[in-house]
C-alpha cells in the first residue's frame, strides 16, 4: 500500500525523520555504558608505571625504558627524544623545555626552567637598522638558544637512573630505520612546508620531494640519529660546546643569523621553585615566569569565588565567568610576565585573596571589551608537545617542550652537506622591541614563554601530573581541566575529552598586536548547548567555532587508595596513555 501525504503531513514527516536521525546521532555519541557522551574511552589503569604522550610509539618507548630498569625521569627524556623525531611539528632539540618532577625520595616537587636566551649580538639597534617594528615569526631573527638538551641532562644528572646511551637508543634506532608518521602530525607537517620551504636546510631534511610525509609513510632522519648518537657519547657538551655548536654557529652566520657557538657555550638552564595556589583543597602547581603558568593560577583564584559546581559544566554562567577571568589574568600576563633576571613579576601579590577578590569584583553580567593590568600600588597592597611519566618508585614527571610556532623558525642547521636533523626555535618572536616593557628584547634575556607543565598535590602528596599544550590555550586549558576534575567530578579521561572554551584576543606580552578593545573572540568546541551559545552572545561575547585551537591533553593521576596509576590521553592528538 502506498502512503499518501498532504503537504502539511509531509512537512511533519520530514521533520520527524530529522529529529529521529538527530536522536540516533546523539544516542550513538553516548553508546559507552559509563561516562558523559563526549568521553571517548575509559581511563587506563596500571599498578607499576604509566606514560601519556601525543604519539603511541613514543609512549611505548617510555614504558620500555622503565621495564628495563629506568625510572620516570629516564622515560620522560626518552619520550621527548622520540617526539623530537616523530612529532617535529611540535617539538625538537632546537627548542626549549620546562619540567616539574615529583621526587619520591624527598617527597617534594622540583621545577626546571630550560628556556634559552637571546643571542648576545642581537640588540634593539639591530632591528632599528632593519626598520623592523616587531620580531619576524620565521627565519634567523627570532632564533634563541635551544635549551632542551641542557634540560635533559640537568634532569638526568639529578634524578636519572639508566645511562643516557640507553635512554636515547630507541629514538636513534627509529631515526635510522624509520617510523610511520601519524595522522595529525602528517597534517601539520604538510601544512608547514609552504611557509618554511624557503629556509636553508629545511627541505633537505624535512621533506620528501618537496612535500611533507603522508599518514603511515615511513620517515627516517639519519641526521638526527647522528646528533642523538653524539649526545649519547659526549653528553650535554656534545651539543653546546662541540662540533654541533660550531656547525650551528657557521650555519647561522652564513644565513644572516645572530646565534653563535659562544651563545650556546654560555647557556645554562636553572632549577626553580614551583609556585602554587590552593583550589578547593587541592594545591595546583606551576612554574614561575618567564612562563605563563601563573595565569592558570590567577584564573583559578578568581573562579574559586564563584559557585561553579552549582552552575554546572557548560553552563552560560560558568563559561561567562571563565572568559572574564581569563581576560583579567591575561591583562596581568601582558604587563608583568617576563624573565625574572630582568623584570620582577609580583607573583605573591597577584595570588593574594584580596587581589583576586578585587579582580573578581570587576566581572559583571556583560562581556568586557577591554581589560587593563592592575596598578602597581594595588599590587603592593596585597604546536608544542606535553608528556608525563610515572614509575614504580612513585616518581612522576610533568614535561613540556616546543619549538614555538609548530616546526619553529624554519632554520634547520645544514652545513657542507651535513645536517643536524632538527629545526631551531623562533621563540624570540615573543620579545617586545620598544624600551620600557617587561619583555623588551635584551642580549642574553629569555623571552616570555607559553609552554607550561602542571602538577596537583593533595595534602602534600602527589595527585595529578598534567598539561594542555597549545600556546595561549595552555593556562585556559589548565583551569578547565582542574574544574572538570574538582568541581564537576569527571574522571581523568572525561576531563580531557570534555568540550573546551578558548578565548582569543587578549593583550599580548609581545606587544605586537594592539591591546584588546573589542572583547576578543570566544572559540567553543562542538558539544556545548546551542542555547548557551546564544545566551553568551546576548551578553556581548563574539562566538565562533574554530577548528584546532583547543590544545592537547595528557595526564597521570596517582590513586593512593588502590596503589595504582590512572592515565589519560585525549582524542585531539595522535596520543596514547599506557602502563604496566
Amino acid at each position: 500500500m502506498m502512503l499518501r501525504l498532504t503537504p502539511a503531513s509531509a512537512s511533519r514527516f520530514v521533520a520527524g525523520i530529522f529529529l529521529l536521525t538527530l536522536h540516533c546521532m546523539l544516542a550513538n555519541a553516548a553508546d559507552r555504558i559509563l561516562g558523559p557522551a563526549f568521553q571517548t574511552r575509559s581511563e587506563v589503569i596500571a599498578p607499576h608505571a604509566m606514560v601519556a604522550s601525543s604519539q603511541p610509539l613514543a609512549t611505548q618507548i617510555g614504558l620500555q625504558i622503565m621495564r628495563e630498569g629506568g625510572n620516570a625521569i629516564d622515560a620522560a627524556i626518552a619520550v621527548n627524544a622520540a617526539l623530537g623525531l616523530m612529532e617535529p611539528t611540535g617539538c625538537g632539540i632546537g627548542g626549549d623545555l620546562f619540567a616539574i618532577v615529583w621526587d619520591a625520595k624527598s617527597k617534594r616537587l622540583y621545577g626546571y626552567n630550560g628556556s634559552g636566551r637571546a643571542p648576545k649580538a642581537l640588540t634593539l639597534q639591530v632591528f632599528a637598522e632593519k626598520n623592523l617594528l616587531s620580531v619576524p615569526s620565521f627565519g634567523p631573527m627570532p632564533v634563541t638558544v635551544p635549551g632542551a638538551v641542557d634540560g635533559w641532562f640537568a634532569l638526568h644528572n639529578r634524578f636519572g637512573k639508566a645511562p643516557m646511551s640507553k635512554v636515547l637508543a630507541p629514538s636513534i634506532r627509529y631515526a635510522r630505520e624509520g617510523f610511520p608518521v601519524s595522522e595529525v602530525v602528517a597534517h601539520y607537517w604538510r601544512n608547514s612546508i609552504a611557509r618554511l620551504k624557503t629556509f636553508p636546510g629545511f627541505l633537505e631534511q624535512f621533506s620528501v620531494a618537496g612535500a611533507g610525509p603522508s599518514k603511515g609513510q615511513l620517515w627516517k632522519n639519519p641526521y638526527l640519529a647522528d646528533t642523538y648518537q653524539t649526545l649519547s657519547a659526549q653528553g650535554r657538551d656534545g651539543f653546546y660546546k662541540g662540533e654541533i655548536a660550531q656547525l650551528i654557529g657557521k650555519y647561522m652566520q652564513a644565513h644572516g643569523g645572530y646565534l653563535t657557538a659562544d651563545d650556546l657555550a654560555a647557556h645554562r638552564g636553572e632549577w626553580v621553585e614551583p609556585i602554587s595556589s590552593n583550589y578547593r583543597g587541592y594545591d595546583v602547581w606551576e612554574l614561575p615566569p618567564n612562563g605563563q603558568g601563573l595565569a592558570a593560577l590567577q584564573i583559578l583564584e578568581i573562579m574559586e569565588g564563584f559557585d561553579v559546581q552549582k552552575a554546572g559544566f557548560g553552563s552560560e554562567q560558568v563559561l561567562h565567568w571563565l572568559i572574564e577571568a581569563k581576560k583579567l589574568a591575561f591583562a596581568d600576563r601582558a604587563k608583568f610576565y617576563a624573565d625574572p633576571k630582568f623584570s620582577q613579576t609580583p607573583i605573591s601579590a597577584l595570588l593574594t585573596p584580596k587581589y583576586s577578590a578585587a579582580r573578581r569584583a570587576l566581572i559583571t553580567e556583560r562581556a568586557a571589551l577591554s581589560r587593563d593590568a592592575a596598578e602597581p600600588a594595588i599590587l603592593n597592597e596585597g604546536d608544542t608537545i606535553y608528556l608525563t611519566t610515572a614509575d614504580a618508585e612513585g616518581n612522576m614527571v610533568s614535561l613540556i617542550q616546543s619549538n614555538f610556532r609548530g616546526m619553529g623558525s624554519g632554520m634547520a642547521p645544514y652545513w657542507k652537506n651535513r645536517g643536524l636533523g632538527f629545526i631551531l626555535q623562533d621563540r624570540g618572536e615573543q620579545f617586545v622591541l620598544t624600551a620600557g616593557h617587561a619583555n623588551t628584547l635584551a642580549p642574553g634575556k629569555r623571552p616570555f614563554h607559553t609552554i607550561i607543565p602542571a602538577f596537583i598535590t593533595k595534602d602534600g602528596k602527589p595527585w595529578l601530573s598534567f598539561g594542555v599544550m597549545g600556546g595561549a590555550m595552555q593556562p585556559q586549558g589548565h583551569a578547565q581541566i582542574v574544574m572538570n576534575l574538582i568541581d564537576f567530578g569527571m574522571d581523568l579521561q572525561a576531563a580531557g575529552d570534555a568540550p573546551r572554551l578558548h578565548h582569543d584576543g587578549s593583550t599580548e606580552p609581545a606587544g605586537q598586536a594592539a591591546p584588546m578593545q573589542d572583547g576578543g573572540v570566544v572559540n567553543l568546541e562542538h558539544g556545548f548547548d546551542p542555547a548557551v551559545l546564544r545566551a553568551l552572545q546576548r551578553r556581548g561575547h563574539v562566538i565562533q567555532m574554530a577548528d584546532g585551537p583547543y590544545g592537547g591533553y595528557q595526564a597521570i593521576q596517582r590513586d593512593a587508595v588502590n596503589g595504582v596509576y590512572i592515565g589519560a590521553s585525549e582524542s585531539r592528538k595522535d596520543g596514547q596513555a599506557a602502563g604496566y
